[in-house]
């Protein structure tokens, strides 16, 4: 006799001549060896990344898109025996509902509600990936990708955006500092001798140099 021993997160099929004898949990089993074969399935959640899918969108316009999807082996006998490759299953029904989803809408929908990529993505690979015994808890898009030229002029409208944000807020300052330059020389108009009192001001600070204008200066007139 033979001993295997199962691990908690595992399930073994135990096939006998090429047909399934039974499934053994977490534990130590005994079997026999000869015309015995063990497979051995993990049962714990798993990632799969489907990324870089070029896709067309319902204008026309193609975009890779990246999506993400949790699943966990719920059914190991059909896991093992319902397909040659169940991962290669779950692969295509990911990359399937991705082009549904994305051929239904326009490129402007999914850059505005990138929520919207991600809806209607995990009812049909659930559904596609249980005839093989797997559970699929989420299916998320990731990222999406424009062509080339979208993302240039993309970044172009926004520079310009910006630049046009800065010269509105350095024109705004210009006119706030011309206001204050013609409320002040209009006080001054009105009160000469608010001059004065500033030039004395200034006089008083060190190393401050006065050009006086002789025009300015009283006569004995």
């Amino acid at each position: 006799m033979a001993h295997v021993t199962v691990m908690e997160w595992q399930r073994v099929l135990l096939f006998v001549d090429g047909r399934l004898d039974r499934v053994l949990e977490p534990g130590r089993h005994s079997y026999k060896e000869k015309r015995s074969t063990l497979v051995t399935v993990e049962m714990r959640p798993r990632q799969m990344h489907v990324s870089g899918q070029e896709v067309l969108t319902r204008d026309g316009v193609s975009v890779r898109v990246s999506v993400m999807a949790t699943w966990a082996v719920s059914d190991p006998v059909a896991y093992a025996t319902a397909s040659d490759n169940a991962d290669r299953v779950l692969y295509a029904a990911v990359q399937d509902a991705i082009r549904e989803v994305v051929a239904g809408a326009s490129l402007e929908d999914l850059m505005t509600d990138r929520a919207r990529l991600s809806e209607g993505l995990a009812e049909p690979v659930a559904a596609r990936a249980a005839t093989v015994g797997v559970t699929v808890s989420e299916v998320k898009a990731r990222d999406l990708m424009p062509p080339g030229e979208l993302r240039r002029a993309a970044q172009e409208t926004l520079l310009a955006r910006e630049r046009g944000r800065a010269e509105l807020e350095r024109a705004r300052g210009e006119a706030a500092a011309l206001r204050t330059l013609a409320n002040a020389a209009r006080i001054l108009e009105q009160h000469p001798a608010l001059l004065h009192l500033r030039t004395l001001q200034v006089a008083e600070s060190p190393g401050t140099r006065l050009v006086l204008d002789p025009r300015a200066l009283p006569t004995d007139d």
